[in-house]
């Protein structure tokens, strides 16, 4: 039935003919939602910026749909990304276009936040309710926002909140293993200014029950013979969370062409770490928690003119870092194992300028600069009385990248893209990385459109990967290959009766001197450069968007991809069965659809994803431990509106992994049964009391 199902939905997301687009909106005074179909017409100008840029973009209904949602979530059903989770409330990486989640960046506010010692983003710390605008750069595409996403970037801003007077909302969340999660908006707004402040607090036991088949229970009869065997049902063991996120944004528009912005986002987490389903012990026995305490800030201010525009921002990022692991010694006195702690403090800067003097040239230029300083050790290693073993690092360095391009439309039909960056990782600079791009649109009648586009991209080693000790190689060399592009759009439609788009992507990426940490003679791991990888494949997108009547409305999505990434470099000896085979954790195969119908203030939406099996190991092996089989996970939810004198209400129950599928993300890490979620959301009418 799993099978016939992911088949289905596969089948129906390959099919062009699928295909969707949808805009939604509510309107505050009857609390109803609306589905803004309108007419599809040949836009003859395109945006400039996006010429031959291929980019998922994430509607604010998608971001908002759900407090407990994290930008893991929202990736995970809405695109072709695969999710990496260790768990519920646990690390949430990223693999694109069979990369590794370390070639993947992440921007907020134009400033990146990628961990400088790991190189790689946990999505499940970003709540998507802290972001009004995302969207998913494909390959060659990010080249145009900063170097180094050999997969692609992720970028996410906050934007004005656009309110008039003071505003207030509260949303209260409910859910199973005693889940509670909790969501306030203060607003306050007028011509010149806009205030907002948001804070997410969210936790949890998080004990959910699971069948653990890494085990297997005997049934014995009288005589002490086995009858039977039967896996065990054990619950989630030392996984509880405690996560505050607090947001605080100011804006000021002088009316004159000037506007200046402060963005602060604070995060303080305590997570404990959950035992594997392979693990034997008493939770009792053990103490496994990774604390962290994070400041992110961006000072911005932006001049904008008729024909140029100028901009320049500043920011800020500390995070405190702690991972503890303790052990009861036997007699109840818990023994510190490991006490590790790292700190990092980012300082950054960015100048960018648009300039446009004719309809059919763009010009930009962009320089930036992030300078790191990282601290990170094992603070309880001690040789001998009075000596420590030195494991860890205490090192700065700074990071530029500098890029300039010129768009030009030599008809309504045609655009050309030029872009040339140079980056500079401490003392090292990259050669230059040119990107160029096309768009062209073939039909009027159907926005048919063609894009293509071709970029060289580098990846230097992370800090980790240059100093940690012990294994740390100061002698890796950048990662660095091609990726080329080509795809075809379409958009039609009737006003206020439907719109259908959609599009066929193709890639094809190789990347040099890929770096992956393996084992040494001396007993710990090392990294190196030694594999090149081959990653291409076929990514589909499809968009509905239908009036069925006055009253009801309804949308479909949904994505589909092929990805093979595979390992063409050399054989490291006789043993090594990794060459020519898909890199560990890469998905060949997944899918996602998102169904939405509406009626008056009512909403239904269901949401579908599926993987196909994903090897653990490089040689591919086909065992037990060797891959995880495929999976597919859905979820509903029902809506419910409603227009008080005193306040909008607003209800909403979730019903999550509805079929009760066993799946696993990761290894020996279980995952959550059929769970369920429920909200209150409140937003008084001040304005509207008398």
């Amino acid at each position: 039935m799993k099978r016939l199902t992911a088949f289905v939905f596969t089948l129906l997301l390959g099919l062009p003919s699928m295909l969707l687009a949808q805009e939604t909106k509510r309107d505050a005074n009857t609390s109803r939602w609306h589905f803004n179909i309108p007419e599809v017409t040949v836009i003859g100008r395109r945006p400039m910026k996006e010429i031959g840029v291929q980019k998922t973009k994430f509607d604010s209904l998608v971001l908002k749909e759900n407090i407990a949602l994290s930008m893991a979530d929202i990736l995970t059903f809405n695109s072709s990304v695969f999710v990496k989770s260790y768990g519920r409330a646990t690390l949430s990486t990223v693999a694109f276009r069979g990369t590794s989640p370390s070639h993947m960046q992440v921007t907020w506010n134009d400033m990146r936040i990628n961990n400088p010692m790991l190189g790689m983003t946990d999505f499940s710390t970003i709540p998507a309710y802290f972001i009004d605008d995302a969207s998913l750069l494909h390959g060659t595409s990010s080249v145009n926002e900063t170097g180094g996403g050999l997969g692609g970037l992720v970028k996410l801003s906050t934007v004005p909140a656009r309110q008039e007077g003071f505003k207030l909302q509260y949303v209260q969340g409910i859910g199973s293993f005693s889940t509670f999660d909790e969501f306030l908006r203060l607003t306050y707004g007028n011509e010149h200014w806009q205030s907002s402040t948001r804070v997410v607090y969210s936790s949890s036991p998080n004990d959910y029950k699971y069948r653990n088949r890494d085990k297997k229970e005997n049934i014995y009869d009288e005589d002490k013979n086995i009858i039977g065997s039967y896996y065990p049902t054990e619950r989630n063991r030392s996984g509880a969370y405690k996560d505050l996120h607090v947001l605080q944004e100011v804006y000021y528009n002088t009316g004159h062409g000037d506007r200046f912005g402060l963005n602060a986002w604070y995060i303080n987490s305590d997570r404990e770490l959950a035992m594997l389903s392979t693990d034997y012990g008493n939770d009792a026995d053990f103490e496994n928690r990774q604390r962290e305490h994070t400041l992110r800030s961006v000072l911005s201010w932006d001049h904008y003119r008729d024909k140029w525009k100028l901009g320049t921002k500043a920011g800020y990022i500390h995070t405190w870092m702690a991972y503890d692991y303790k052990r009861d010694k036997g007699n109840g006195i818990m023994a510190s194992m490991t006490r590790s702690r790292s700190k990092i403090n980012t300082f950054y800067g960015k100048i960018e300028g648009e300039y446009t003097p004719h309809k059919s040239w763009f010009f930009t230029a962009n320089v930036s600069a992030h300078q790191h300083f990282v601290e990170s050790a094992d603070k309880n290693i001690i040789l001998q009385e009075g000596d420590r073993a030195i494991v860890g690092y205490d090192k700065g360095r700074i990071e530029l990248s500098g890029a300039v391009s010129a768009k030009w439309c030599p008809t309504d039909r045609v655009g050309i893209s030029l872009v040339l960056r140079e980056e500079m990782y401490g003392t090292e600079w990259t050669p230059l990385i040119p990107a160029l791009f096309f768009d062209g649109v073939i039909s009027k009648r159907g926005n048919i459109v063609a894009k293509a586009s071709i970029s060289r991209n580098y990846r230097f080693p992370t800090l980790n990967d240059l100093y940690f000790l012990p294994g740390g190689n100061p002698d890796l060399r950048s990662e660095h290959g091609f990726t080329y592009d080509a795809g075809i759009s379409f958009a039609v439609g009737r006003e206020n009766r439907y719109a259908l788009s959609g599009g066929v992507n193709w890639f094809d990426s190789y990347i040099d001197d890929w770096i992956i940490w393996l084992p040494t003679t001396k007993g710990f791991f090392s990294p190196r450069n030694i594999k090149r990888v081959h990653a291409y494949g076929v990514e589909t997108n499809a968009n509905l968007a239908v009036a069925l009547s006055e009253n009801w409305k309804a949308d479909l999505k949904g994505t589909f991809s092929w990805t093979p990434s595979i390992n063409e470099g050399e054989k490291m000896s006789p043993a090594d069965q990794s060459v020519g085979k898909q890199l560990p954790y890469v998905p060949e195969y997944s899918s996602s659809v998102t169904g939405r119908l509406t009626w008056r203030t009512w909403s239904l939406l269901y949401k579908w994803c599926w993987y196909s099996e994903r090897y653990t190991m490089s040689s591919n092996d086909y065992t037990l431990t060797g891959h995880l089989p495929p999976y597919f996970m859905n979820s509903v939810t029902l809506e419910k509106s409603l227009s008080l004198k005193w306040a909008d209400l607003n209800l909403k129950g979730t019903v999550n992994n509805l079929f009760d599928e066993e799946y696993l993300s990761v290894l020996s890490r279980p995952m959550p049964g059929i769970n369920f979620e429920f909200f209150i959301g409140i937003t008084p009418k001040w304005s509207k009391r008398k």
